[in-house]
């Protein structure tokens, strides 16, 4: 199994609570938190949806009257295996 390596290191993980539904979105990005926001401000402003690409290419496409609250937090890549300290 292969995935996409991150050659920057951090991604930006995404969660959007949708209107009238229990569940959430989760997505992870390429972009700054700076530029996530940015995004979010520029769709709810213009009344426009909001579009976000995963780190995979995978895009999201979210209404902006659906959008009830939006978390952004920085995180780093993940280490996968065992690690002595």
């Amino acid at each position: 199994m292969s995935t996409k390596k991150n050659t920057s290191g951090a991604t930006t993980e995404v969660r959007i609570g949708i209107s009238d539904t229990p569940q959430e979105l989760h997505i992870e990005c390429e972009l700054s938190p700076e530029q996530v926001i940015a995004a979010v401000t520029a769709a709810l402003d213009s009344g426009k949806s909001l579009s976000l690409t995963d780190t995979r290419g995978r895009q999201t496409i979210i209404a902006n009257n659906k959008i009830s609250f939006v978390e952004i937090g920085q995180s780093a890549e993940r280490k996968v295996g065992f690690a002595t300290a």
